[in-house]
């Protein structure tokens, strides 16, 4: 066990299992502290790396986070401290990994109920290698204006009222985490502060006890007054009494063991901590009190006159000048969180996305302001959720019906077109299921599956302005231009699209006006005269009929309808419809296990 000071302004540590609150409370410590360098170096999250990032002050900063414990300790050899947040299931394992790192000295376990012969091993070990175990089964400890262990004494505004931001008189050791904050309050309300403060853990099996931190106090030269607050169970208030009767603690000691309504009961009965039981006369708290007493501590009559007999011994010391009072400096403001000054009324600040068409905060996700209760219950289906996400408004089912048309018909169009022959290659390639898909997707463009925005454009503009069949097509001819929607590789007129057929005797079927459909298949008879294969393909029927889909529902205005073509969102249907080909197409190749692909040289040309 060390025998003087664990802890200092520079000290760093290590925090095993992340917890991002008592992270940052150790950072805000910190800083209102004054420390130069942030007192957390590392975390350890088993199996994962990366950084985390966090606020000291002001300023936002990044913690490395290390898979192993080995490879943060190589990391940063100066962080001697660990603290372990793990269950009290590897809490032993974990802390005994650590304390066989050459860089640890002193190690922290916060977790209740470790098994005991776990922790008797940390103990015989940490004793052996001259190191400090505290817990289990503890809060932590602060050195006031200098280090911090994880949630020791609460909140920063807690910290603040008990003045630890900058070092007092008193060392303070408490077996109780439960009456630690409560203590430092006391303290801090009748003496000039605490200057190292520790608790010890209500386990039964505690690595380091009361009696080991008050020789370790009576050894800082800051500290003037030890104040320890004992358990009624165990017997280590026993090996302080022994201290002073041996004159190993010079130091004023005022002490205080709760729970002293134990004396009565003839058998153990469990208190509030993991460590309390009432018990045996020697454990009593009533005896530990006396013989504290006895042994010249400074034992007030009860808890509630506790504080008066601490100002009491302060006062003395002050007057027989052994202890000058520290003088009181005020600590910088630590900056309010923005979502807490937000939610306060405090500040305003401007969002950085807005979103229109779904809304997860409540209890019931709303897609287009429609629970998803009630698109469940009244059967949306996929066609009613795109019209909800894409449109911002529920369609006639109609609609919804012919979009999963769409979607249905688009899904897939064999191996040899060029999205699935991108898939195919690449599933083969040994590639994941994103990369598979990506790659199939990138191929959608003016030359296949993305003309259908195109098509939708042009039959609009050309209908809307009264322009025959043979001056749309001549117009764009002139311009350069292929008409989009027109023309197939494989169909043609003797052979047409059965898609293009299914769609068009939908609209016609349940459509109020399909006169942009049949203005596309007017234009289909004017260039299958000029070529059998320029018939009207899928994307050409899908354009026209949306737009007879917009214009017919009486839901759309003339605006909207020419804002929705230009963005795309007649594309997204085939990229919507073919990612589930393209994923089908991936899963196919990975089932079959194919092997690499590659092009045979017979179907190259070679030219120099």
């Amino acid at each position: 066990m060390a025998t003087g000071q664990l802890f200092s302004r520079t000290t760093q540590a290590l925090l095993y299992n992340y917890k991002q609150l008592p992270i940052q409370q150790m950072l805000d410590f910190d800083f209102i502290s004054r420390r130069e360098t942030p007192s957390v170096a590392g975390i350890i999250n088993p199996g994962s790396e990366g950084f985390q990032k966090t606020f000291f002050g002001q300023q936002e900063i990044v913690i490395p986070v290390h898979a192993t414990i080995e490879a943060a300790c190589a990391a940063h050899p100066t962080a001697d401290v660990f603290i372990n947040f793990a269950s009290h299931r590897s809490a032993g394992g974990s802390s005994m990994s650590a304390l066989k790192q050459a860089t640890i000295r002193v190690v922290v376990v916060i977790a209740e109920g470790v098994a005991e012969s776990d922790t008797k091993q940390l103990i015989a070990y940490a004793r052996a290698n001259n190191k400090v175990v505290i817990g289990p089964g503890s809060v932590g400890g602060i050195q006031a204006g200098a280090f911090k262990i994880g949630d020791a004494a609460g909140t920063i505004d807690n910290i603040i009222h008990c003045k630890l931001y900058r070092p007092g008189s008193v060392g303070f050791v408490s077996k109780s985490g439960e009456i630690f904050n409560e203590l430092c309050n006391s303290i801090a309300r009748v003496t000039d502060g605490i200057y190292e403060g520790i608790a010890i853990g209500g386990d039964d099996c505690p690595g380091s006890t009361l009696s080991d931190h008050v020789l370790r106090f009576n050894n800082i030269p800051q500290i003037k007054i030890i104040v320890v607050l004992g358990e009624h169970d165990g017997c280590d208030e026993y090996s302080i009494v022994e201290a002073l009767k041996q004159g190993k603690v010079s130091k004023p000691v005022v002490a205080w063991v709760r729970e002293t309504c134990a004396r009565p009961f003839k058998s153990e009965a469990q208190f509030g901590d993991a460590g309390d039981k009432s018990g045996f006369e020697l454990e009593a708290a009533q005896a530990k009190n006396q013989a504290l007493r006895d042994a010249g501590a400074v034992v007030p009559t009860s808890y509630q006159t506790f504080e008066a007999a601490l100002k009491e011994t302060f006062d003395k010391l002050v007057e027989e000048g052994k202890i000058t009072p520290v003088k009181e400096i005020t600590p910088p403001p630590i900056p309010e969180d923005l979502s807490s000054a937000i939610k306060s009324g405090k500040v305003r600040a401007p969002t950085h996305i807005i979103s229109t068409i779904s809304d997860e905060r409540g209890e019931d996700q709303c897609y287009g302001g429609v629970s998803m209760s009630t698109i469940i219950e009244k059967g949306y289906g996929v066609g009613g959720v795109i019209s909800l996400l894409w449109f911002k408004r529920s369609l006639p089912h109609y609609c919804t019906q012919f979009i999963e048309m769409c979607i249905m018909l688009c899904a897939d169009h064999g191996p040899c077109a060029s999205g699935a022959h991108n898939t195919i290659v690449t599933a083969r390639a040994g590639k994941d299921l994103i990369s598979c898909l990506v790659s199939g997707l990138l191929t959608i463009g003016p030359r296949f599956g993305g003309a259908i925005d195109d098509a939708a454009r042009y039959f609009k503009d050309a209908h809307d302005r009264g322009l025959t069949p043979y001056e749309f097509v001549e117009g764009m001819k002139k311009k350069g231009i292929r008409v989009p929607g027109i023309g197939h590789r494989v169909k043609n007129r003797d052979r047409k699209d059965k898609r293009v057929e299914l769609l068009q005797k939908f609209a016609r079927t349940h459509f109020p006006c399909v006169k942009y459909m049949e203005y596309a298949v007017e234009v289909e008879a004017y260039t299958l005269s000029k070529a059998k294969n320029l018939i009207l393909n899928v994307d050409g029927a899908i354009g026209s009929i949306f737009l007879d889909l917009f214009a017919g529902s009486g839901m759309f205005s003339e605006q909207e309808i020419d804002e929705i073509v230009e963005i795309g969102y007649l594309n997204g249907f085939f990229v919507l419809a073919r990612s589930i080909g393209l994923i089908g197409h991936t899963f196919d190749q990975k089932r079959l296990k194919q092997p690499l692909y590659r092009h045979p040289w017979e179907d190259v040309v070679y030219t120099t």
